[in-house]
């Protein structure tokens, strides 16, 4: 398989510096505050994504048309991509500065709400940090096959479209520990519950909840996950790892809230909470570690790198 991985020439030595380890983790002092969790936001972050969801079923229940239903359809899809990304800063230790709490928080009101194992889910992302695409990488169905062709990609975001990889999550699901059904479960009554009195549907929970998750979220974390790794090798360069994409608004909105576009500062310093990933980008861009020949200008031009291998190149930033 053809390696997507940038080449020697466009990876210059450019670490350390004054205000970068060699590894590209900051020295200290270099920014204020560039490892404090922030408590305050992200305990808006967790309320305000709930509220966006429940807005979202309020307004299907009172419009009851149904392209309004397809459009809380896609919102709630996207609403589920920011709660994937909130549960990642907890797995990382990173959303609450009390540890008791991020993970309480992460575990009953992010994780298990979205049919996930919290520990299942921080161990094998774990796992993926330890050993980047390496022999242990444990989301490796994901990145692998890349280069591909057009056929093969569109088959695989429609097996995601159509909940095919929706209902294979969940009959793993099934098979698990009993105390972890047990938890989706009652987490996904109260959901039930909550969709029931916001549309006044006693059946909601399936429309806009199961059929987003099932659907619109599978698409989303697949176009995300290809556009962090796919194609790529194993290497200590985190550079080989990850995929570099300059960050515009409408993606930050959709594809890769919280600032998770930022994946290789992400991968270069794990320590750093998502308010931070883009200062510490911003150095890796300054010592020239980062440079335009590795950063793809847009997220559709990455993923027509994955299929062609064609890369046109944007100034980084």
């Amino acid at each position: 398989m053809v390696s997507l991985a940038p080449t020697a020439a466009d990876r210059p030595d450019a670490l350390p510096t004054d205000r970068l380890f060699a590894s590209g983790r900051a020295r200290p002092g270099i920014a204020p505050g560039l490892r404090d969790v922030p408590d305050r936001r992200n305990l808006f972050a967790v309320v305000s994504v709930w509220f966006q969801i429940t807005g979202g079923w309020v307004v299907a229940g009172q419009l009851r048309h149904p392209l309004v239903g397809i459009a809380v359809v896609l919102w709630v899809g996207r609403c589920i991509s920011l709660i994937f990304l909130l549960n990642h800063e907890s797995v990382h230790a990173l959303l609450f500065s009390r540890r008791r709490f991020n993970d309480a928080v992460g575990r009953y009101l992010l994780a298990a709400p979205v049919f996930l194992s919290y520990e299942g889910y921080r161990d094998a992302h774990l796992a993926h940090h330890k050993d980047e695409l390496g022999p242990g990488e444990p989301d490796m169905g994901l990145y692998a096959g890349y280069p591909t062709t057009w056929a093969r990609f569109a088959n695989r975001v429609r097996r995601d479209a159509l909940g095919r990889s929706g209902s294979k999550q969940l009959r793993l699901l099934l098979g698990g520990r009993r105390s972890l059904i047990a938890r989706v479960a009652a987490a996904n009554v109260l959901v039930a519950l909550a969709a029931w009195a916001a549309t006044g549907a006693w059946w909601a929970w399936l429309i806009v909840w199961l059929l987003p998750w099932a659907t619109v979220w599978q698409v989303i974390n697949r176009l995300r996950a290809i556009a962090e790794h796919a194609g790529l090798e194993p290497g200590d360069d985190r550079r080989l790892n990850c995929h570099v994409v300059r960050q515009t608004w409408l993606p930050g909105q959709v594809l890769v809230p919280f600032k998770s576009g930022y994946h290789l500062a992400h991968h270069v310093d794990t320590s750093i909470p998502w308010t931070k990933l883009e200062t510490l980008n911003t150095e890796l861009v300054d010592a020239g570690w980062i440079t335009s020949t590795i950063t793809h200008r847009s997220y559709r031009a990455l993923w027509r790198y994955l299929v062609t291998g064609a890369r046109p190149t944007a100034t980084a930033s």
